[in-house]
């Protein structure tokens, strides 16, 4: 069975690093590198711009999978493409025109994710299930790491694998928030296929990071 993808979230590496950090997941075997943008108005913290995005893209090979977490998210789409971003996610909460905002990612060359909150509707992608290439489902609520895995995500992503297997679309299943080699097995059991994962990554420093993303590709395979 095919092990899921581990994108690395850096919001839990060490900032003073960040270039260091981004080469030692890639070397550790990561497979995506996820990058929390955070405005301070969306969500109660602040992050990466689109600058260090830049900064970093010289350092890694990897998809970077940016999570914007910004409103209103029209006006960066371009800065973080620009930046360097493979994929751009978006909250439908975060602009007026969801739909148009995907298909203006994807105009721009990158892949577009729908981000669901816990408590957004499952039914919104029903009508852009077609304009979308990842979908995100937040099993905390998205603006601080470290947060404990909600155990009601499960169902979440259950309704969303069956939307995405209905109308054939080969979109990823992404899940955030949580995520450790006890939580992994149920979102890989549920229909995800790409995790996201920050402390169950960076701990124990850069000797760990290849157990550790082992680790965690091991339990998914087990439960896929």
């Amino acid at each position: 069975m095919s092990a899921p993808l581990i994108c690395p979230s850096i919001l839990a590496s060490d900032f003073a690093r960040l270039g260091e950090e981004v080469r030692a997941i890639e070397a550790a075997g990561a497979d995506w590198v996820h990058v929390d943008v955070m405005d301070g108005h969306f969500v109660p913290n602040l992050t990466i711009g689109p600058d260090v995005v830049k900064a970093l893209r010289p350092h890694s090979s990897l998809p970077f999978d940016v999570h914007l977490m910004t409103a209103p998210v029209d006006n960066w789409l371009e800065a973080y493409r620009e930046a360097g971003a493979d994929i751009l996610s978006i909250h439908p909460e975060s602009g007026p025109h969801t739909h148009r905002t995907l298909g203006r990612i994807r105009q721009l060359g990158a892949k577009a994710g729908l981000v669901l909150n816990p408590a957004t509707p499952v039914a919104i992608l029903e009508e852009v299930v077609e304009a979308v290439d990842v979908v995100l489902i937040m099993s905390v609520n998205p603006g601080y790491g470290g947060q404990k895995f909600i155990d009601a995500s499960t169902r979440k992503i259950e309704r969303v694998r069956a939307i995405l297997d209905r109308v054939g679309s080969p979109a990823h299943l992404q899940v955030d928030g949580g995520v450790t080699v006890d939580t992994i097995g149920a979102c890989v059991s549920a229909g995800a296929d790409a995790l996201v994962a920050g402390t169950a990554v960076f701990k124990g420093g850069p000797g760990a990071y290849a157990p550790n993303i082992a680790a965690l590709k091991a339990a998914g395979s087990r439960a896929a």
